[in-house]
């Protein structure tokens, strides 16, 4: 008989325990033969499983995590179908900086390099798309790998790890002692940034101030908001990172989003001072890089990045500063203005051109005004409401007409991926219960994981889906009238009742062909307690107006 040493566990074992000792609370998966072991050690290891309908949505669940919290986002998959399901969030969590980390089953060793049953090379596959890709071929080293990765996911740009884990080694046993939690090493600026930014701002007639990316903390966001104050400036936010600085502040100037307001753009573009926080100025937020030139901006460009790489990477910048968002943010405190700047009253100007942009919407042709609605929403919702959203022509209305108020209020992705609304919905409602939840969602992009759903009715995570529903794929048949007139294709969609489909699942449905119907459809909603979806008809003829948020250099999705 073997005698089991101290601390003796199979791999599947000490792998949860790993999750454990990083303080992991939940997990999302579609369960596999591949990892057996695995599920098997989260029966008792006090984490909370969530068990979804497709890898795709388990996938962005966890990429939803990470914006939420700052800690990698875990999921499950089985080998080959599974991974390549996924591989949707990971490309999501790549491109919007969030750290996440996916586990995949792998064929037992002894079988690779035949294509065996669902084989894939996931170093091969997952190359490009994450920050690194291992596979563990001995159990002992499941927890200095685990360590790394966790590591490896929330240091410098935040992203995605995948982890492969191979069948026959999470059944094998080893005496492997726990990794520690690991807490990411912070870049802090150095005092001789802080004192050559001062000069910067002091030389300055123009300046604004840009955030974006991750690595953001509520204190961060407070305390650029104080800086802000005290300097008089203007501050504008990325694609989709509205939620960096309150809409109700006075010195905001609006985000930087796709189709921004000429008057924010004009901004960027006539500053003499750029200070970029976090953010990269990729495609979407500098209006395909025509707001700053490359490779030299004309205006002085501080950027500050967690990210060696992406410093200098598009824009050569005059100042850059190897540091996280939150941790130059605090730094900030100590910096003080000597006089009133010369640009003094340029923010208070700046908020009233967003006040305006963000006023009344326009009218659409039909008896559903949806501008109204998000307007409606935007009075009503309450200012911790975490709103969520995936792509398509519907966002546009929202990006410009909701404002949002607090940290991590905000749900989208950059990457501009379709079908992410609703599981990063479910996944925010579970980790915070007593928040308002609102998903809005097209019809095309609702059918592409409205099967999570389900996931929503079984863990009881009451989220309100908007269903905008206008037959189409809009963007696409937007770029489609413009470029090809009069040869529309493979743009119109059939529906089902959406209101019937939140029935059939067990949620709470109502259809809204109307603006007045809405304010009531939604209160009963949120009274009934359970997931809902709203299933709103928009007039086809209203995705004309969406130009005003999809100009045509932008090929959103």
């Amino acid at each position: 008989m073997n005698k089991i040493a101290p601390n003796d566990r199979t791999g599947g074992q000490i792998l949860i325990d790993q999750l454990v000792a990083q303080g992991v609370e939940r997990v999302t998966c579609v369960p596999g033969e591949s990892y057996l072991a695995a599920l098997d050690a989260l029966h008792d290891s006090g984490i909370d499983v969530l068990v979804c309908r497709a890898e795709g949505g388990a996938a962005m669940m966890a990429e939803a995590y990470g914006k939420l919290t700052g800690r990698p986002g875990i999921c499950f998959v089985t080998r080959g179908p599974g991974a390549t399901n996924a591989s949707h969030g990971v490309h999501i969590a790549m491109q919007d900086s969030t750290p996440m980390i996916l586990f995949i089953g792998q064929v037992d060793t002894g079988m690779r390099e035949r294509e065996a049953f669902q084989e894939v090379d996931y170093k091969a596959m997952f190359g490009t798309l994450a920050k690194w890709v291992v596979e563990i071929d001995r159990p002992e080293r499941i927890p200095e790998l685990v360590a790394r990765a966790f590591r490896i996911a929330m240091q410098g740009r935040p992203g995605p790890v995948v982890i492969s884990l191979p069948e026959n080694m999470l059944t094998e046993r080893a005496a492997a002692a726990d990794a520690p939690r690991v807490e990411p090493a912070r870049n802090y600026p150095a005092p001789a940034d802080i004192a050559a930014l001062a000069i910067m701002l002091a030389a300055a007639k123009r300046p604004i101030v840009v955030l974006g990316g991750s690595g953001w903390d509520a204190e961060g966001c407070a305390a650029i908001a104080r800086f802000a104050e005290r300097f008089a400036l203007p501050v504008a936010t990325s694609f989709r990172r509205a939620s960096l600085f309150p809409a109700e502040h006075p010195n905001y100037a609006g985000d930087l989003g796709i189709g921004p307001d000429s008057r924010l753009k004009a901004r960027i573009v006539g500053a003499d001072l750029i200070l970029l926080i976090g953010g990269r100025m990729s495609e979407m937020p500098s209006s395909s890089y025509t707001l700053l030139d490359i490779p030299t901006p004309q205006q002085a460009l501080v950027h500050v990045h967690p990210g060696a790489e992406e410093l200098g990477r598009v824009y050569q910048p005059q100042l850059a500063i190897q540091a996280s968002p939150a941790a130059f943010a605090a730094a900030l405190d100590d910096l003080r203005s000597a006089a009133t700047p010369v640009w003094s009253g340029e923010a208070a100007k700046a908020h009233a051109d967003y006040l305006d942009w963000t006023g009344k919407p326009r009218e659409l042709p039909g008896d559903f005004q949806y501008g109204e609605v998000v307007a409606w929403l935007r009075d009503r919702l309450p200012k911790d409401a975490i709103v969520c959203n995936g792509a398509g022509n519907y966002a546009g209305w929202l990006h410009r007409y909701h404002r949002f108020h607090s940290f991590a209020a905000q749900l989208a992705p950059t990457s501009g991926s379709m079908g992410y609304g609703v599981p990063a919905a479910v996944l925010a409602k579970r980790q915070y219960p007593d928040r308002v939840v609102v998903a809005f969602a097209g019809d095309g992009c609702f059918l592409m994981n409205g099967q999570e759903f389900a996931t929503a009715v079984q863990y009881g995570a009451a989220i309100i889906v908007i269903v905008i529903d206008n037959g189409q794929y809009g963007t696409i048949r937007m770029h489609q009238e413009r470029d090809y007139p009069g040869r529309v294709v493979a743009t119109q969609l059939q529906n089902p009742d959406f209101a019937l489909y939140a029935k059939a699942f067990g949620g709470y449905g109502e259809r809204v062909e109307r603006t007045a119907d809405f304010a009531l459809a939604f209160e009963r909603a949120l009274a009934s307690g359970q997931p809902a979806i709203l299933h709103c008809r928009l007039d086809p003829r209203a995705q004309s107006h969406a130009k005003d948020f999809v100009p045509t250099e932008a090929a959103a999705s």
